[in-house]
């Protein structure tokens, strides 16, 4: 009871801040799904994130193992769960009790732009055709369709456990870029030229009735047309719905493939499709975390959503999500969010003062007086300062003012001192907000290069010129940069994200570099700066998730029934002991030998014996092989180049080492 009373306390609470920061993320321009908050205590948060953030999940034993590793987590490492929120229409965002209430009011205003980004994102979109997600719903029968297999006496819940583990071994070898369909959606196979003949003779039909059924034209069609019976014809990088229409269970008693039951058909399908939802969710981590961290910090710290008293709670709360160690993508995207707008706003600028008389690319920086740029770029004093007692300072036909606000303002309805962004409208927001105001970003302008300037000028398709420089900072667009950013959230996954957006400027800016492990000192040295090798290294830990990306060539290789799986390798080698383990779970799907090609790096001892003789790195060897699993035993064998250079990346290569190391 006591329990109950104090969520309802908590609840109570919140209502207020829930509200409000979701009219401020609309003002923001920002329009997420419809959140549901739930108060839940610390048990009930560990369980909410060993369940993906969802409250019913199949019956297995990870979900104890997550629980268990959150708890300690917690414990030993001085770990906090602030919020876990989760993509369905409406979201569902789960706020831990003891939380304090500057700590709630920033996962708030995190959520509210999570759920923006669900709403919006295409990848999200790809898993329900760009319909509403009922993924809360579509588990809780996941989780009842499960249940009842274990619960079924003529089936073995060991069985049901160990068929859930192969297949969650398994669970990114989807294909990520194309929308779920069911994979026993996909056509039929159509008929060989012998099986047509067979099935004639089969109904004994005269040589006339054939003739007259079935023309010669139509028959030669049918044979012109037809496949050339591999399966499958291109390489399938969905290897869960290749195993789904082609594999068969292993029985490990009559040591024979043996076609699957009807549940673990059913269980295989269904784990799919969850893997199929979450692969948004890993497609966008940097992009969504780092769109939810920017919006929470302009609510929470420029907009003061953070009350006086909460403001320092609140800046250190975000320090410590901003300073997680290692690859934080919560960093990483809020630092690329902002320089992606800077740099909008940049060139919105740079446009519009190479139009004044008198500057040109070439002498921009000698004539252009950037103190004076900063100072007319400020956002207007009457909108950047809002208090109850100037309301007589706005217009209401002004298209920066919410005149509905300000009429309410004026009768003591809205509390403008505590809510001002209320009487500002989306033009007011991105003005009050505008990037190159700000002071952290005072020498942006300042650094755009020659080369920028020049490829600017190049572009300047319109002819209107300016008198003044006043003139043209008149008629810049305050909201370039939050336009550009929300078609960029709409179209966009980490990896193009990364691709198309991360520059020199952006590197030296935040001091990213790479890294190598050095055969010759067996240690690990920083290696380059060069945004290129950055790019590479950071492409390499999102491309398909950061795991090896698998397809299927061939399911009759050598014409033994034997599955040929090729490892697409981009310069970095399979850990071989993790693909044994992986082939061992294949085979229990496909019932049959499994081979995998893939290309390794050999070394020479001799050569890795100069080279650390040498202080220089050796350069490998590239090798094709073939891992062979056949149920009992492994065995390896080289392939020539000729059938390994179709999966070996000709313009992609993760190794950033500086060519002074290899020579």
């Amino acid at each position: 009871m006591n329990d109950r009373i104090s969520a309802q306390r908590a609840a109570d609470s919140l209502e207020k801040p829930v509200s409000e920061a979701a009219n401020l993320a609309h003002k923001l321009g920002l329009d997420p799904y419809r959140v549901n908050y739930w108060i839940v205590d610390y048990d009930e948060m560990n369980e909410l994130i060993a369940y993906d953030g969802f409250q019913t999940r199949y019956p297995h034993w990870r979900w104890g193992m997550k629980y268990d590793r959150q708890q300690k987590q917690n414990q030993f490492l001085g770990g906090k769960a602030f919020e876990i929120v989760n993509n369905d229409d409406p979201s569902h965002a789960f706020l831990q009790e003891s939380n304090s209430l500057a700590d709630q009011k920033a996962v708030i205003t995190h959520v509210e732009a999570h759920a923006d980004f669900f709403a919006h994102n295409q990848w999200f979109g790809l898993f329900t055709g760009g319909g509403t997600p009922d993924a809360a719903a579509m588990l809780a029968r996941h989780a009842d369709a499960i249940a009842a297999f274990m619960r079924d006496p003529d089936i073995e819940r060991e069985a049901v456990e160990s068929w859930i583990d192969t297949i969650q071994c398994l669970e990114t070898n989807i294909d990520r870029h194309r929308a779920f369909e069911s994979a026993s959606a996909e056509d039929a196979p159509r008929i060989e030229d012998d099986d047509i003949a067979d099935r004639l003779d089969e109904l004994d039909l005269g040589a006339d009735v054939v003739s007259e059924v079935f023309d010669d034209d139509w028959l030669e069609a049918q044979r012109e047309d037809e496949p050339s019976g591999a399966i499958p014809p291109e390489p399938e990088p969905d290897l869960l719905a290749f195993l789904f229409r082609h594999g068969m269970a292993y029985d490990e008693e009559r040591e024979k493939a043996v076609e699957m039951e009807e549940w673990q058909r059913t269980v295989l399908e269904l784990l799919r499709r969850e893997a199929y939802y979450f692969a948004a969710q890993r497609m966008t981590k940097v992009m969504n975390e780092g769109w939810a961290a920017y919006w929470e910090s302009m609510m929470m710290g420029e907009e003061t959503f953070a009350g006086t008293d909460e403001f320092l709670s609140y800046a250190d709360h975000q320090a410590r999500v901003l300073a997680s160690p290692g690859l934080n993508p919560y960093k990483l995207g809020k630092e690329l969010w902002e320089y992606i707008e800077n740099s909008v706003n940049r060139r919105e600028v740079c446009e519009r003062l190479l139009r004044v008389e008198g500057i040109t690319w070439r002498n921009f920086h000698d004539v252009v007086d950037f103190e004076t740029v900063a100072a007319a770029l400020a956002p207007d004093p009457v909108i950047d300062r809002i208090a109850g007692d100037g309301l007589a300072a706005f217009d209401p036909d002004d298209p920066r003012v919410d005149g509905e606000v300000l009429a309410a303002a004026e009768n003591g309805e809205i509390d403008v001192d505590r809510y001002p962004w209320k009487l500002l409208t989306y033009e007011g927001m991105a003005e009050r907000h505008y990037s190159l105001a700000k002071p952290q970003n005072s020498g942006f302008l300042q650094r755009t290069s020659r080369e920028e300037l020049e490829r600017i000028s190049r572009y300047l398709f319109d002819d209107s010129r300016y008198g003044t420089v006043d003139e043209a900072l008149a008629d810049v667009e305050y909201a370039a940069g939050w336009d550009r950013l929300f078609e960029i959230r709409e179209s966009h996954n980490d990896v193009t994200f990364l691709d198309e957006f991360l520059s020199q400027e952006f590197v030296d800016d935040n001091d990213y570099f790479t890294y190598e492990y050095t055969q010759a000192t067996g240690d690990y040295r920083a290696t380059s700066t060069d945004y290129e090798d950055v790019k590479k290294k950071l492409l390499l830990q999102f491309t398909n998730f950061g795991k090896p990306t698998i397809t299927v060539q061939d399911g009759n290789y050598n014409n033994r029934n034997e599955l040929l799986l090729a490892h697409h390798y981009n310069g970095v080698m399979l850990d071989v002991e993790q693909a044994r383990q992986t082939l061992e779970r294949v085979f229990d799907l496909w019932g049959r030998p499994v081979n995998l090609k893939t290309i390794v790096k050999e070394l020479d001892d001799h050569d890795l014996e100069v080279a650390k003789r040498r202080e220089r790195e050796p350069d490998p060897d590239e090798r094709g092989k073939l891992i062979r699993y056949d149920g009992e035993s492994f065995t390896v064998e080289d392939l020539p180049w000729s059938e390994v250079e179709g999966i070996a990346a000709t313009d992609v290569d993760y190794d950033t080492k500086p060519d002074e190391w290899l020579a």
